[in-house]
């Protein structure tokens, strides 16, 4: 007799549960944007978006709760994540990736008090920060 085949996961990413589910994905989002909006090296970045941001916050949320290992809300609402393609027009460059990670770093660091868990999702946010940079 075989053993049975493994179980696969849907959402085999655990960060989502590790970091508090639905609210704390929403206190990064929300602390992130204070953060664009209050650090002067972030302004390049700031001026990508709108004045209102109701819609970019809406928007990293549902990607990350998908993207940590939550509900994929953004793939069910706009379809797969297609980041590089998203964000092709705003021609991010290496100091808007810079800046981009300096507000998520001072987010993870303010708000993940497990430091191994902050350095997983450090170096998760670096990959995906690097491979929208067009040069």
């Amino acid at each position: 007799m075989h053993p049975p085949f493994p179980k696969i996961v849907a959402h085999a990413n655990p960060h989502y549960a590790r970091l508090g589910g639905e609210a704390a994905v929403r206190r990064l989002v929300e602390r992130f944007y204070a953060l664009m909006c209050e650090l002067p090296e972030a302004a390049a970045i700031r001026a990508m978006h709108p004045q209102d941001l109701r819609h970019a916050k809406e928007k990293l949320f549902m990607f990350l709760s998908g993207w940590l290992g939550g509900p994929p809300l953004y793939a069910e609402r706009h379809g797969p994540p297609r980041l590089g393609r998203a964000h092709a027009g705003f021609g991010i460059d290496r100091a808007a990736r810079d800046a981009w990670m300096l507000c998520m770093t001072r987010t993870l660091e303010e708000q993940v008090p497990d430091a191994e868990l902050r350095a997983q999702l450090l170096a998760a946010f670096a990959k995906v920060a690097d491979s929208i940079v067009r040069h």
